[in-house]
Protein backbone atom coordinates (compact mmCIF):
# COMPACT_ATOMS: atom_id res chain seq x y z
CA UNK A 1 0.00 0.00 0.00
CA UNK A 2 1.67 3.19 -0.87
CA UNK A 3 1.23 6.36 1.44
CA UNK A 4 -1.06 8.23 -1.06
CA UNK A 5 -3.45 5.01 -1.08
CA UNK A 6 -3.11 5.22 2.62
CA UNK A 7 -4.04 8.31 3.02
CA UNK A 8 -7.46 8.37 1.36
CA UNK A 9 -8.98 6.47 3.79
CA UNK A 10 -10.43 7.11 6.97
CA UNK A 11 -10.04 4.68 9.72
CA UNK A 12 -13.60 3.16 9.08
CA UNK A 13 -12.36 2.16 5.60
CA UNK A 14 -8.80 1.26 6.25
CA UNK A 15 -10.51 -1.11 8.92
CA UNK A 16 -12.71 -2.61 6.65
CA UNK A 17 -9.87 -3.39 4.36
CA UNK A 18 -7.48 -4.95 6.89
CA UNK A 19 -10.72 -7.22 7.56
CA UNK A 20 -11.48 -8.02 4.17
CA UNK A 21 -7.38 -9.04 3.24
CA UNK A 22 -6.96 -6.73 0.84
CA UNK A 23 -4.12 -5.22 2.47
CA UNK A 24 -2.04 -6.24 5.78
CA UNK A 25 -1.91 -4.72 8.79
CA UNK A 26 2.07 -4.36 8.37
CA UNK A 27 1.08 -2.74 5.06
CA UNK A 28 -0.87 -0.38 6.47
CA UNK A 29 1.88 0.42 9.57
CA UNK A 30 4.50 0.85 6.36
CA UNK A 31 2.29 3.39 4.42
CA UNK A 32 1.24 5.60 7.84
CA UNK A 33 5.57 5.75 9.10
CA UNK A 34 6.48 6.91 5.06
CA UNK A 35 3.28 9.43 5.20
CA UNK A 36 4.11 10.69 8.70
CA UNK A 37 7.89 11.28 7.89
CA UNK A 38 6.52 12.68 4.56
CA UNK A 39 4.54 15.78 6.32
CA UNK A 40 6.21 15.78 9.69
CA UNK A 41 9.25 17.57 8.33
CA UNK A 42 6.90 21.01 7.69
CA UNK A 43 4.14 20.60 10.18
CA UNK A 44 6.49 19.30 13.80
CA UNK A 45 3.75 17.27 14.81
CA UNK A 46 5.67 14.45 16.41
CA UNK A 47 7.83 14.26 20.08
CA UNK A 48 8.51 10.69 19.41
CA UNK A 49 8.43 7.96 16.58
CA UNK A 50 6.69 7.11 14.17
CA UNK A 51 7.65 3.95 15.64
CA UNK A 52 9.39 0.78 14.02
CA UNK A 53 6.48 -1.15 15.12
CA UNK A 54 3.23 0.46 17.22
CA UNK A 55 2.53 -0.90 20.52
CA UNK A 56 0.59 -3.91 21.05
CA UNK A 57 -3.12 -3.84 20.14
CA UNK A 58 -6.15 -6.02 19.99
CA UNK A 59 -6.46 -7.51 16.78
CA UNK A 60 -9.68 -8.32 17.34
CA UNK A 61 -10.94 -4.51 17.99
CA UNK A 62 -13.04 -2.55 15.62
CA UNK A 63 -9.95 -0.26 14.33
CA UNK A 64 -8.14 -3.57 14.18
CA UNK A 65 -4.10 -2.31 12.94
CA UNK A 66 -5.14 1.19 12.19
CA UNK A 67 -2.40 3.60 12.52
CA UNK A 68 -3.19 6.11 15.84
CA UNK A 69 -1.19 8.64 17.85
CA UNK A 70 -0.97 9.72 21.39
CA UNK A 71 -0.93 13.16 22.84
CA UNK A 72 2.06 13.56 24.77
CA UNK A 73 -0.59 14.71 27.69
CA UNK A 74 -2.99 12.79 29.86
CA UNK A 75 -3.14 9.16 29.10
CA UNK A 76 -0.19 7.03 28.59
CA UNK A 77 1.10 4.01 27.88
CA UNK A 78 2.83 1.68 30.39
CA UNK A 79 6.99 1.89 29.53
CA UNK A 80 6.59 5.24 27.16
CA UNK A 81 7.69 8.07 28.27
CA UNK A 82 5.03 11.44 28.80
CA UNK A 83 6.94 14.68 28.69
CA UNK A 84 3.59 16.66 28.92
CA UNK A 85 5.23 19.51 26.49
CA UNK A 86 7.59 20.47 29.09
CA UNK A 87 11.18 21.05 29.52
CA UNK A 88 10.46 20.26 33.22
CA UNK A 89 9.98 16.65 32.65
CA UNK A 90 13.06 15.97 30.75
CA UNK A 91 13.63 12.74 28.51
CA UNK A 92 9.87 12.11 30.06
CA UNK A 93 7.97 10.17 33.03
CA UNK A 94 7.68 6.08 32.80
CA UNK A 95 4.60 5.22 34.20
CA UNK A 96 4.19 1.59 34.70
CA UNK A 97 0.72 0.96 33.65
CA UNK A 98 -1.81 2.56 31.14
CA UNK A 99 -4.09 4.88 31.89
CA UNK A 100 -8.17 3.17 31.71
CA UNK A 101 -8.21 5.23 28.24
CA UNK A 102 -5.09 3.36 26.47
CA UNK A 103 -5.93 0.36 27.51
CA UNK A 104 -9.56 0.82 26.14
CA UNK A 105 -7.36 1.83 22.74
CA UNK A 106 -5.63 -0.95 22.73
CA UNK A 107 -8.79 -2.88 23.32
CA UNK A 108 -9.69 -1.27 19.81
CA UNK A 109 -7.34 -2.08 17.80
CA UNK A 110 -5.58 0.92 17.32
CA UNK A 111 -2.23 0.87 16.58
CA UNK A 112 -0.35 3.47 18.52
CA UNK A 113 2.84 4.50 16.61
CA UNK A 114 3.67 8.07 17.82
CA UNK A 115 3.28 11.03 20.34
CA UNK A 116 2.34 14.10 19.01
CA UNK A 117 3.21 17.72 20.34
CA UNK A 118 0.82 19.75 22.94
CA UNK A 119 1.77 23.01 24.29
CA UNK A 120 3.52 23.05 27.84
CA UNK A 121 0.90 21.20 30.18
CA UNK A 122 -2.11 21.63 27.62
CA UNK A 123 -1.84 24.93 29.03
CA UNK A 124 -2.56 27.15 25.58
CA UNK A 125 -4.48 27.40 22.53
CA UNK A 126 -1.54 26.88 20.14
CA UNK A 127 1.17 24.52 20.09
CA UNK A 128 4.16 26.01 20.03
CA UNK A 129 5.99 24.85 23.48
CA UNK A 130 9.46 25.74 23.67
CA UNK A 131 10.45 22.28 24.51
CA UNK A 132 9.81 21.38 21.21
CA UNK A 133 9.27 24.33 18.61
CA UNK A 134 6.11 25.33 16.70
CA UNK A 135 3.48 23.15 15.63
CA UNK A 136 2.71 24.19 12.06
CA UNK A 137 -1.13 24.31 10.19
CA UNK A 138 -1.16 21.96 7.06
CA UNK A 139 -3.32 24.20 5.23
CA UNK A 140 -0.59 26.94 5.76
CA UNK A 141 2.26 26.53 7.79
CA UNK A 142 2.48 30.04 8.67
CA UNK A 143 -0.42 29.37 11.00
CA UNK A 144 -0.97 27.93 14.14
CA UNK A 145 -2.56 24.22 14.45
CA UNK A 146 -4.41 25.42 17.47
CA UNK A 147 -3.80 23.66 20.69
CA UNK A 148 -3.62 21.82 23.26
CA UNK A 149 -3.66 19.17 20.73
CA UNK A 150 -2.47 20.41 17.83
CA UNK A 151 -0.15 17.76 17.03
CA UNK A 152 -2.87 15.02 16.96
CA UNK A 153 -4.98 17.35 14.79
CA UNK A 154 -1.68 18.41 12.22
CA UNK A 155 -1.27 14.91 11.55
CA UNK A 156 -5.02 13.94 11.06
CA UNK A 157 -5.64 16.83 8.72
CA UNK A 158 -2.22 16.03 6.73
CA UNK A 159 -3.43 12.61 6.10
CA UNK A 160 -0.92 10.89 8.12
CA UNK A 161 -2.98 9.60 10.44
CA UNK A 162 -7.20 8.95 10.34
CA UNK A 163 -7.45 9.54 13.79
CA UNK A 164 -5.32 10.42 17.12
CA UNK A 165 -5.69 11.09 20.97
CA UNK A 166 -6.70 14.57 21.91
CA UNK A 167 -7.85 16.11 25.43
CA UNK A 168 -10.16 18.98 26.20
CA UNK A 169 -10.22 21.43 29.17
CA UNK A 170 -11.31 24.52 27.77
CA UNK A 171 -11.27 23.40 24.04
CA UNK A 172 -8.08 21.52 23.30
CA UNK A 173 -10.36 19.17 20.95
CA UNK A 174 -12.85 21.50 19.34
CA UNK A 175 -9.85 24.42 18.91
CA UNK A 176 -7.67 22.21 16.96
CA UNK A 177 -10.28 20.60 14.83
CA UNK A 178 -11.34 23.92 14.14
CA UNK A 179 -8.05 25.54 13.00
CA UNK A 180 -7.36 21.83 10.58
CA UNK A 181 -10.60 21.39 9.26
CA UNK A 182 -11.57 17.99 11.36
CA UNK A 183 -14.16 16.13 13.39
CA UNK A 184 -13.61 17.31 16.93
CA UNK A 185 -16.00 16.11 19.75
CA UNK A 186 -15.85 16.77 23.68
CA UNK A 187 -17.61 14.43 25.06
CA UNK A 188 -20.09 14.70 28.23
CA UNK A 189 -18.09 14.70 31.68
CA UNK A 190 -18.03 10.94 32.60
CA UNK A 191 -18.12 9.39 29.40
CA UNK A 192 -15.24 8.63 28.96
CA UNK A 193 -13.03 7.40 31.93
CA UNK A 194 -9.88 8.93 33.04
CA UNK A 195 -8.86 6.71 35.95
CA UNK A 196 -6.97 5.35 37.63
CA UNK A 197 -4.74 8.40 37.60
CA UNK A 198 -7.18 11.30 37.44
CA UNK A 199 -11.25 11.19 39.14
CA UNK A 200 -11.53 14.59 37.67
CA UNK A 201 -9.17 16.27 35.97
CA UNK A 202 -9.26 19.96 35.91
CA UNK A 203 -11.90 20.06 38.86
CA UNK A 204 -13.85 18.86 36.17
CA UNK A 205 -13.21 20.95 32.92
CA UNK A 206 -10.56 17.88 31.54
CA UNK A 207 -12.27 15.27 29.37
CA UNK A 208 -10.28 12.66 26.85
CA UNK A 209 -11.17 11.03 23.36
CA UNK A 210 -9.60 11.95 20.28
CA UNK A 211 -9.67 13.72 16.51
CA UNK A 212 -11.46 12.20 13.05
CA UNK A 213 -11.84 13.25 9.99
CA UNK A 214 -15.38 11.45 9.53
CA UNK A 215 -18.72 11.06 11.61
CA UNK A 216 -18.59 7.74 11.59
CA UNK A 217 -15.11 7.34 12.76
CA UNK A 218 -16.09 9.48 15.89
CA UNK A 219 -18.86 7.46 16.49
CA UNK A 220 -17.30 3.97 16.00
CA UNK A 221 -14.73 5.65 18.64
CA UNK A 222 -17.25 6.79 21.05
CA UNK A 223 -18.53 3.10 20.96
CA UNK A 224 -15.29 1.94 21.70
CA UNK A 225 -13.65 3.85 24.33
CA UNK A 226 -16.89 5.22 26.84
CA UNK A 227 -18.59 3.70 29.99
CA UNK A 228 -17.02 4.21 33.89
CA UNK A 229 -14.15 2.11 34.77
CA UNK A 230 -14.28 0.62 39.01
CA UNK A 231 -14.43 3.89 41.22
CA UNK A 232 -14.68 6.34 38.64
CA UNK A 233 -15.97 9.33 40.21
CA UNK A 234 -19.17 9.98 37.62
CA UNK A 235 -21.21 7.51 35.95
CA UNK A 236 -23.37 9.15 33.79
CA UNK A 237 -26.15 7.74 31.93
CA UNK A 238 -25.68 5.62 28.81
CA UNK A 239 -27.07 6.16 25.62
CA UNK A 240 -29.87 5.16 24.25
CA UNK A 241 -28.19 3.24 21.78
CA UNK A 242 -24.71 2.61 20.00
CA UNK A 243 -23.45 5.93 18.42
CA UNK A 244 -23.01 4.19 15.22
CA UNK A 245 -26.71 3.89 14.98
CA UNK A 246 -27.13 7.78 15.35
CA UNK A 247 -25.53 7.65 11.86
CA UNK A 248 -28.35 6.59 10.37
CA UNK A 249 -31.37 7.68 12.71
CA UNK A 250 -33.24 10.56 11.66
CA UNK A 251 -33.31 13.08 14.76
CA UNK A 252 -36.46 14.72 13.88
CA UNK A 253 -37.20 18.55 14.20
CA UNK A 254 -35.25 19.56 16.71
CA UNK A 255 -35.09 23.09 18.17
CA UNK A 256 -31.54 24.97 17.59
CA UNK A 257 -30.49 28.07 18.96
CA UNK A 258 -28.28 29.81 16.92
CA UNK A 259 -25.56 32.29 18.37
CA UNK A 260 -22.54 34.03 16.43
CA UNK A 261 -21.80 36.88 18.85
CA UNK A 262 -18.68 36.52 21.38
CA UNK A 263 -19.57 35.97 25.07
CA UNK A 264 -16.24 37.97 25.94
CA UNK A 265 -17.65 40.66 23.82
CA UNK A 266 -14.42 40.35 21.16
CA UNK A 267 -14.85 40.67 17.57
CA UNK A 268 -16.53 37.94 15.64
CA UNK A 269 -15.12 37.29 12.29
CA UNK A 270 -16.93 38.22 9.22
CA UNK A 271 -16.31 35.20 7.63
CA UNK A 272 -16.80 33.22 10.98
CA UNK A 273 -20.23 34.80 11.54
CA UNK A 274 -21.40 34.11 7.59
CA UNK A 275 -20.42 30.11 7.79
CA UNK A 276 -22.46 29.85 11.35
CA UNK A 277 -25.30 31.54 9.64
CA UNK A 278 -24.97 29.32 6.43
CA UNK A 279 -25.14 26.27 8.74
CA UNK A 280 -27.96 27.40 10.26
CA UNK A 281 -30.24 27.88 6.91
CA UNK A 282 -28.72 24.30 6.04
CA UNK A 283 -30.24 23.20 9.09
CA UNK A 284 -33.64 24.84 8.47
CA UNK A 285 -33.56 23.50 5.11
CA UNK A 286 -33.37 19.84 6.80
CA UNK A 287 -36.58 20.46 8.63
CA UNK A 288 -35.41 21.92 11.89
CA UNK A 289 -36.39 24.76 14.00
CA UNK A 290 -33.38 27.55 14.32
CA UNK A 291 -33.97 30.47 16.51
CA UNK A 292 -31.38 33.48 17.38
CA UNK A 293 -30.97 32.76 21.33
CA UNK A 294 -28.05 32.28 24.00
CA UNK A 295 -27.68 31.40 27.00
CA UNK A 296 -27.12 34.15 29.82
CA UNK A 297 -24.18 34.41 32.24
CA UNK A 298 -21.17 36.53 33.63
CA UNK A 299 -18.50 36.49 31.02
CA UNK A 300 -15.98 38.03 34.04
CA UNK A 301 -17.29 35.94 36.68
CA UNK A 302 -16.62 33.10 33.93
CA UNK A 303 -13.22 34.13 33.18
CA UNK A 304 -12.30 34.74 37.10
CA UNK A 305 -13.81 31.25 37.88
CA UNK A 306 -11.47 29.69 35.64
CA UNK A 307 -7.70 31.06 36.65
CA UNK A 308 -7.52 29.58 39.52
CA UNK A 309 -8.93 25.60 38.36
CA UNK A 310 -6.33 26.14 36.14
CA UNK A 311 -3.62 27.44 38.06
CA UNK A 312 -4.21 24.67 40.84
CA UNK A 313 -4.06 22.42 38.72
CA UNK A 314 -0.56 23.53 37.38
CA UNK A 315 0.68 23.34 40.32
CA UNK A 316 -0.08 20.19 41.41
CA UNK A 317 1.60 18.53 38.37
CA UNK A 318 4.77 20.73 38.30
CA UNK A 319 5.16 20.46 41.84
CA UNK A 320 5.11 16.47 41.41
CA UNK A 321 7.31 16.52 39.01
CA UNK A 322 9.85 18.41 40.50
CA UNK A 323 9.78 16.71 43.53
CA UNK A 324 10.71 13.61 41.61
CA UNK A 325 13.32 14.99 39.52
CA UNK A 326 14.76 17.03 42.88
CA UNK A 327 15.01 20.16 40.60
CA UNK A 328 13.89 23.91 41.30
CA UNK A 329 11.28 24.97 38.46
CA UNK A 330 12.28 28.05 37.01
CA UNK A 331 12.70 29.80 33.64
CA UNK A 332 15.17 27.02 32.35
CA UNK A 333 12.48 24.41 33.06
CA UNK A 334 9.31 26.11 32.19
CA UNK A 335 7.74 28.70 30.09
CA UNK A 336 6.81 32.40 31.44
CA UNK A 337 3.30 31.72 32.13
CA UNK A 338 3.56 28.77 33.32
CA UNK A 339 6.01 29.86 36.30
CA UNK A 340 3.55 32.59 37.03
CA UNK A 341 0.34 31.28 36.70
CA UNK A 342 1.69 27.97 39.09
CA UNK A 343 2.96 30.51 41.52
CA UNK A 344 -0.50 31.91 41.76
CA UNK A 345 -1.80 28.58 42.05
CA UNK A 346 0.30 27.85 44.89
CA UNK A 347 -1.89 30.86 46.83
CA UNK A 348 -4.79 29.74 45.73
CA UNK A 349 -7.42 29.26 49.28
CA UNK A 350 -9.56 26.81 49.74
CA UNK A 351 -12.20 28.88 49.70
CA UNK A 352 -11.42 30.59 46.85
CA UNK A 353 -10.91 26.85 44.39
CA UNK A 354 -14.55 26.19 45.90
CA UNK A 355 -15.90 29.68 45.07
CA UNK A 356 -14.67 29.24 41.89
CA UNK A 357 -16.50 25.69 41.19
CA UNK A 358 -19.28 27.49 42.83
CA UNK A 359 -19.45 29.69 39.53
CA UNK A 360 -19.44 26.77 37.61
CA UNK A 361 -22.55 25.49 38.85
CA UNK A 362 -24.43 28.74 38.83
CA UNK A 363 -23.49 28.49 34.81
CA UNK A 364 -24.13 25.01 34.82
CA UNK A 365 -27.75 25.56 35.90
CA UNK A 366 -27.97 28.78 33.96
CA UNK A 367 -27.10 26.51 30.50
CA UNK A 368 -29.02 23.33 31.74
CA UNK A 369 -32.36 25.68 31.76
CA UNK A 370 -31.35 27.01 28.37
CA UNK A 371 -31.21 22.73 27.14
CA UNK A 372 -34.81 22.66 28.49
CA UNK A 373 -35.95 25.05 25.47
CA UNK A 374 -33.78 24.00 22.77
CA UNK A 375 -32.03 20.32 21.70
CA UNK A 376 -28.71 21.88 20.48
CA UNK A 377 -27.40 25.40 20.42
CA UNK A 378 -24.98 26.37 17.27
CA UNK A 379 -21.84 28.82 17.69
CA UNK A 380 -18.94 29.45 16.20
CA UNK A 381 -15.73 26.99 17.45
CA UNK A 382 -13.55 29.95 16.75
CA UNK A 383 -13.92 33.90 16.95
CA UNK A 384 -11.49 33.83 14.02
CA UNK A 385 -9.86 31.04 11.23
CA UNK A 386 -6.35 29.83 11.94
CA UNK A 387 -4.15 32.23 13.74
CA UNK A 388 -0.54 33.28 12.67
CA UNK A 389 2.07 31.41 14.67
CA UNK A 390 3.43 33.12 17.58
CA UNK A 391 -0.07 35.21 18.37
CA UNK A 392 0.03 33.19 21.64
CA UNK A 393 3.45 33.55 23.20
CA UNK A 394 3.20 31.38 26.63
CA UNK A 395 6.48 32.23 27.17
CA UNK A 396 6.06 36.13 27.30
CA UNK A 397 7.24 37.30 30.59
CA UNK A 398 5.29 40.50 30.76
CA UNK A 399 1.80 38.56 31.18
CA UNK A 400 0.04 38.33 34.69
CA UNK A 401 -1.57 35.03 35.18
CA UNK A 402 -4.65 37.01 35.09
CA UNK A 403 -3.44 38.47 31.03
CA UNK A 404 -2.87 35.27 30.26
CA UNK A 405 -6.43 33.48 31.28
CA UNK A 406 -7.86 36.81 29.54
CA UNK A 407 -5.93 36.38 26.42
CA UNK A 408 -6.40 32.35 25.87
CA UNK A 409 -10.14 32.58 26.80
CA UNK A 410 -10.36 35.67 24.38
CA UNK A 411 -9.33 33.67 21.83
CA UNK A 412 -11.70 30.62 22.32
CA UNK A 413 -14.46 31.91 23.72
CA UNK A 414 -17.29 29.90 22.31
CA UNK A 415 -15.39 26.66 23.65
CA UNK A 416 -14.78 26.84 27.49
CA UNK A 417 -18.69 27.27 28.84
CA UNK A 418 -19.32 23.41 28.03
CA UNK A 419 -16.24 22.42 30.17
CA UNK A 420 -17.70 23.86 32.75
CA UNK A 421 -20.99 22.97 31.99
CA UNK A 422 -19.78 18.88 31.61
CA UNK A 423 -22.05 18.76 28.56
CA UNK A 424 -21.03 17.44 25.08
CA UNK A 425 -19.93 19.98 22.10
CA UNK A 426 -18.74 18.92 18.57
CA UNK A 427 -17.01 20.87 16.50
CA UNK A 428 -16.98 20.20 12.39
CA UNK A 429 -15.64 21.38 9.04
CA UNK A 430 -18.35 23.70 7.86
CA UNK A 431 -16.74 26.83 6.77
CA UNK A 432 -14.31 27.98 4.79
CA UNK A 433 -12.53 31.08 4.41
CA UNK A 434 -11.99 33.48 0.92
CA UNK A 435 -8.20 31.67 0.66
CA UNK A 436 -9.44 27.89 1.70
CA UNK A 437 -8.63 28.07 5.41
CA UNK A 438 -10.99 25.85 7.68
CA UNK A 439 -13.81 27.50 9.89
CA UNK A 440 -15.09 24.90 12.51
CA UNK A 441 -18.90 25.23 13.61
CA UNK A 442 -19.49 23.85 17.04
CA UNK A 443 -22.71 22.46 18.24
CA UNK A 444 -23.58 22.02 22.02
CA UNK A 445 -25.99 19.48 23.31
CA UNK A 446 -27.91 18.82 27.00
CA UNK A 447 -25.44 16.58 29.44
CA UNK A 448 -25.28 12.83 27.80
CA UNK A 449 -26.72 13.87 24.67
CA UNK A 450 -24.00 12.68 22.44
CA UNK A 451 -26.34 10.88 20.29
CA UNK A 452 -28.06 13.87 19.06
CA UNK A 453 -25.08 15.62 18.41
CA UNK A 454 -23.56 12.84 15.87
CA UNK A 455 -27.25 12.36 14.24
CA UNK A 456 -27.04 15.81 13.30
CA UNK A 457 -23.39 15.90 12.69
CA UNK A 458 -23.49 13.24 9.96
CA UNK A 459 -27.37 14.92 8.42
CA UNK A 460 -24.49 18.03 8.14
CA UNK A 461 -21.75 16.19 6.54
CA UNK A 462 -23.74 14.76 3.74
CA UNK A 463 -25.61 18.13 3.51
CA UNK A 464 -22.34 20.05 3.42
CA UNK A 465 -19.30 17.22 2.73
CA UNK A 466 -15.53 17.87 3.33
CA UNK A 467 -14.18 14.09 2.50
CA UNK A 468 -12.55 15.64 -0.66
CA UNK A 469 -10.83 19.17 0.99
CA UNK A 470 -7.21 18.55 1.92
CA UNK A 471 -4.73 20.96 2.75
CA UNK A 472 -1.73 21.78 0.58
CA UNK A 473 0.61 20.06 3.30
CA UNK A 474 -0.47 15.94 2.74
CA UNK A 475 0.34 12.41 2.63
CA UNK A 476 -1.14 12.03 -0.55
CA UNK A 477 1.10 13.39 -2.49
CA UNK A 478 -0.82 16.12 -4.55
Amino acid sequence: MKPSEYAEYDATGLASLIRDGEVSEAEVHDAARAAIAAVDETLNAVVSGPWDAPLAYDATGVFAGIPFALKDFATHAAGVPTCFGSRLAGAGVVFPHDTELMSRFRAAGLATVALTTTPEFAFNGNTEPVAHGSTRNPWDPTRSAGGSSGGSAALVAARALPIAHATDGGGSIRIPASANGLVGLKPSRGRVSAGPDESEPLSGLGVEFGLTRSVRDCAALLDAVSGPAPGDKYVIRDPARPYLEELERNPGRLRIAIHTESWSGGRVDEEVSAAVTAVGAVLEGLGHHVTPDSPVFDWEQFLDANLPVWSVSLAKVIDALAAAFGITPGSEYLEATTLVCAEYGRGVTATQLGGALAVFNQISRAVGSFFTDYDLLLTPTLSAPPRLLGELDANDASLTPQQWMQKLLGVCSFTPLFNATGGPAISLPLGWTRSGLPIGVQLAAPMCDEGTLIAVARQLEQAMPWADRIPGVNACGR
